[in-house]
């Protein structure tokens, strides 16, 4: 794949594609399209009772969009459960310029000055497409991921799209649902136009948290 720029790579989400690398030194891209989509069902987002507590204990300091490219290069990085990564310096490029669009946006965990959690994903419509996460301490990217879908919910999103469902992911609710399911859900949202809000207050966070206890 050459030639590869923000609006093409967004045309390609709006139909349920996205990129990714071998290794992260491998400069070419591929064209993903799974025949099962991971899903995490915003309405029955799911917070483990430990980390509900751990959210409400307040750890660590969160903030979205201040570091966007450390958080994606941290994810590049290889961690204890991955050798590899499948992101590339191509796709770092591609995802910062869609950052400085305001369409890509991170959410991150800081903790005495240094970032030590987080994450990012694109923006498009009422879809929010969940990229990759990386933790550097507990509970860090749980924590990030649960102030994500707050400030999905907030804002009027209508699906996050998770790639594929993991066991980290599995916990929170996610699951795998058909191509042709996720396209027509992929479409809907795409109807919605909304706005990610980087803003919660303490209210809204608790508000938040109550309501997953009352779905789960």
């Amino acid at each position: 794949m050459s030639g590869l720029n923000p609006e093409i790579l967004l045309r390609a989400y709006a139909v349920g594609l996205f990129p990714m690398a071998e290794r992260h030194d491998d400069p070419t891209l591929y064209w993903i399209d799974p025949e099962k989509r991971g899903i995490l069902p915003l309405t029955t987002f799911h917070i483990p009772r430990r980390l509900r507590r751990t959210v409400r204990a307040d750890p660590f300091e969160i903030r979205c969009d201040s570091a966007f490219e450390q958080v994606i290069r941290h994810c590049a990085e290889p961690a204890d459960d991955r050798n590899e990564t499948w992101i590339n310096e191509e796709i770092i490029r591609l995802y910062i310029e869609l950052h400085r669009m305001g369409r890509a946006h991170s959410v991150e965990t800081w903790r005495d000055g240094r970032l030590v959690g987080g994450l990012y994903g694109v923006a498009l419509g009422g879809a929010f497409f969940g990229e990759s996460m990386f933790s550097h301490a507990r509970d860090a990217s749980k924590v990030a991921l649960v102030h994500l879908v707050a400030r999905l919910r907030k804002s009027g999103f209508r699906l996050l799209d998770t790639q594929f469902v993991t066991r980290h992911l599995a916990q929170f609710g996610a699951v795998e649902i058909p191509r042709g399911g996720y396209r027509s859900l992929l479409a809907g949202a795409l109807e919605t136009n909304v706005k990610f809000q980087g803003e919660l207050d303490a209210d809204e966070l608790e508000s938040f948290i109550q309501s997953t206890t009352q779905t789960s």
